[in-house]
Formats: structure tokens, C-alpha cells, sequence
């Protein structure tokens, strides 16, 4: 595996960013991507997952699915640290 390229999608407020599936999968499925990886920051320097981080990786992992782009991950990058949702077993 390797990777075919690194998409921003969303640049997001202070206290959140809404994302669409379409936009997140749009640069998946242009590349022919078997699989992808998510990667968000947290302002506040904390990447601990919100419930909503967790709902959203959720639906777009079933999405993703449909479409046969595998959810590998969701990293989620704090100040010094990070979080694979993966690893957490949150999807």
C-alpha cells in the first residue's frame, strides 16, 4: 500500500468544522483509493475524541463501505500527543 496523495477538505472555526461524506470521499474515489486515513487537529491542543469525532468516524466508516473505500483510521493530532480512533477501538 502507499499513499496516492494528502487532501485538505475542511478548514474549520475554533470550537468546530462541519464536514459532508461527499466532500471527505470526493478525492478518495477521483484516485481510485482503496482505503483512506483521517487526520484532524484540536485547537486546543487536547486530541481526545469528542462524541461527535467518534459519530462522524462512525458514519464514515459505513459510507465508505458503500462506496469500497475502507476507513483505516481517524489519527487525531493534539499539541504533543495524537489518538488513532482505531486504537481505541471508537469504530
Amino acid at each position: 500500500a502507499r499513499a496516492l496523495g494528502i487532501h485538505t477538505v475542511c478548514i474549520g472555526g475554533l470550537h468546530m468544522s462541519t464536514v459532508g461524506m461527499g466532500e471527505v470521499f470526493k478525492a478518495a474515489l477521483l484516485v481510485n483509493a482503496a482505503s483512506l486515513v483521517l487526520c484532524h487537529t484540536h485547537p486546543s491542543g487536547d486530541p481526545e475524541p469528542s462524541l461527535d469525532d467518534v459519530s462522524v468516524t462512525k458514519k464514515l466508516k459505513a459510507a465508505g463501505e458503500i462506496m469500497q473505500v475502507h476507513l483505516l483510521d481517524h489519527i487525531i493530532l493534539g499539541e504533543d500527543r495524537f489518538v488513532s480512533l482505531k486504537e481505541r477501538g471508537a469504530f
